[in-house]
């Protein structure tokens, strides 16, 4: 490859000499993935040193960061997309497939009516008449199995959201449930406090909604919780709900509910513990609470004690991801930076993780890594939030969401307060209505659909490696990638409801909506 071609595409110099000659390092991207060395005059040394510094500052002017809101995350300076390089853009094609995709959804629910619609749903079966084509095996399986307990409780394992839920060993001081209320629920001679014991039970807190204000809908104030839930591994390795409570507080007006309860006060307290909304002070508190083991599956899987609950393929397939991706990333840096202070002396990449903590963490966290070994967790772990764990929280979006009683976006209506005075009449009045219902199909079928520009996690279709060794670490990482997409396949091909997120063919090589 011609050097002055592999400059123009460069991102960082490093340069020092050997023997008689001054040496380049030319990496290519934002983390260090391509070196080529150059013997070259000292004159022309100084030419591309001094061509680089002046091509890094007109790069630092043009990539600037904006205040999006208080206590969040900083975003790029462009007001418009089509600002952006196109190297760094959603590409035409795909932006051309969105805006089809879009119209032609929209043609469909206006010429059925729906798209609008301020009509109250009449029956949950009249939802299933949204789409005409739009489905998925899986979408069909959720439609149907929505109100069944042990469907409900492996979504806390294995939908959009696996990172929800922690085993539990003693129960929350404000959540009172007592060994009568779930005895019924549990293996028979077995109690509360034995099954804690054993480590079968299983605790998602939504403490961070507590005090969110719902936002003004239409004029009238939408309802949010703050629950609390419990849920049972059961002898049969089924992960169950039992005791709901739906806000943080317990009181009068605060029941618990149980399975046992009238069947539609047990549907709405399901529906009303999955419910989000008010997503802006949401993400701040989450951003406040972040830690980086917490984006660090390994840790992550370990610190919520889930590294035996049976069935959560989440876990299985992501940390054969973390570890495959965890392998590749150790040998390009290691081949670039064979000692600690390479990575010390490095200000470019040192720059670059300092950057990411004052922006993405608002300095509230410690930043930077001084050794190699930092900087392959570190770097693992960017590849993987970009990818894989992108995947599990983004691609089931419409299998999952698109059957709204599943996970409704809203509710017309306050959770409950009382048992045993709702109906299935009370449902359909707490349910967004018709034009809400569509409108939220529509979003999750656009944000999860697969659109033809697709590069899966380890393709590379502009060749940015020209050395041996890290052409051959890619073939390996694509071959290791390739073994565990087969072994998914085979995997799924004998479960009941298949789980297809972390597959490596189906993986993105980057966020890309």
């Amino acid at each position: 490859m011609c050097l002055k071609h592999y400059f123009s595409r460069a991102s960082r110099v490093v340069y020092g000499s050997r023997g008689s000659c001054s040496v380049i390092k030319i990496s290519v991207g934002t983390v260090p993935s391509a070196v080529t060395e150059a013997c070259l005059s000292e004159e022309d040394h100084l030419l591309l040193i001094d061509h680089w510094k002046k091509e890094l500052l007109l790069k630092k002017r043009f990539y600037q960061w904006k205040i999006m809101a208080e206590g969040l995350s900083y975003i790029n300076s462009f007001n418009n997309p089509s600002e952006l390089p196109a190297e760094v853009r959603i590409s035409q094609s795909k932006s051309t497939e969105v805006l089809n995709a879009k119209r032609i959804t929209g043609i469909e629910l206006k010429f059925k009516g729906l798209l609008g619609s301020t009509e109250k749903w009449e029956s949950i079966e009249d939802m299933k008449r949204i789409f005409w084509y739009k489905k998925t095996i899986l979408s069909e399986y959720v439609t149907e199995h929505w109100m069944e307990d042990d469907f409900y409780g492996s979504q806390f394992l294995n939908g959009i959201n696996p990172n929800v839920i922690k085993r539990c060993l003693e129960l929350p001081p404000n959540f009172p449930v007592t060994e009568e209320m779930v005895k019924l629920f549990l293996e028979e001679g077995s109690s509360l406090q034995m099954e804690m014991g054993k480590g079968n039970i299983f605790l998602c807190d939504q403490k961070k909604m507590d005090g969110i204000p719902g936002r003004v809908y239409d004029g009238e104030p939408l309802h949010v919780t703050a629950g609390l839930c419990l849920l049972y591994l059961t002898p049969e390795n089924k992960l169950k709900p039992i005791p709901i409570q739906l806000h943080q507080q317990p009181s009068e007006q605060n029941p618990i509910f149980l399975p046992s309860d009238l069947e539609t006060d047990w549907l709405l307290a399901k529906m009303s513990h999955v419910l989000y909304d008010r997503m802006t002070e949401l993400m701040k508190r989450a951003l406040s609470e972040m830690t980086y083991s917490s984006l660090c599956l390994p840790e992550n899987i370990t610190e919520r004690g889930l590294e035996s609950i049976p069935n959560f393929y989440y876990r299985d397939y992501g940390l054969k991801l973390w570890n495959i991706i965890n392998s590749f990333v150790k040998a390009i840096v290691e081949h670039y930076y064979p000692s600690d202070g390479e990575v010390q002396k490095d200000t470019e990449l040192q720059e670059w993780i300092s950057e990411i903590f004052i922006c993405g963490f608002l300095g509230n966290k410690a930043s930077g890594f001084n050794t190699v070994e930092e900087g392959i967790k570190f770097i693992t772990m960017v590849i993987f939030t970009a990818t894989a764990q992108h995947a599990a929280v983004n691609n089931g979006q419409f299998d999952y969401y698109s059957w709204v009683p599943n996970c409704p976006l809203l509710l017309r209506k306050p959770p409950p307060t009382t048992k045993g005075q709702s109906s299935m009449k009370t449902i359909l009045e707490t349910l967004p209505n018709v034009g809400e219902t569509v409108s939220f199909a529509a979003m999750v079928w656009l944000l999860s659909n697969e659109y033809t520009d697709v590069v899966p996690l380890g393709t590379y279709p502009e060749e940015r490696f020209d050395e041996p060794a890290p052409k051959q670490m890619i073939k390996e990482f694509q071959a290791e990638l390739s073994y565990l997409s087969e072994a998914i396949t085979a995997r799924n091909s004998q479960l009941e409801v298949p789980y297809t997120y972390l597959n490596p063919s189906q993986i993105e090589n980057s966020i890309t909506i």
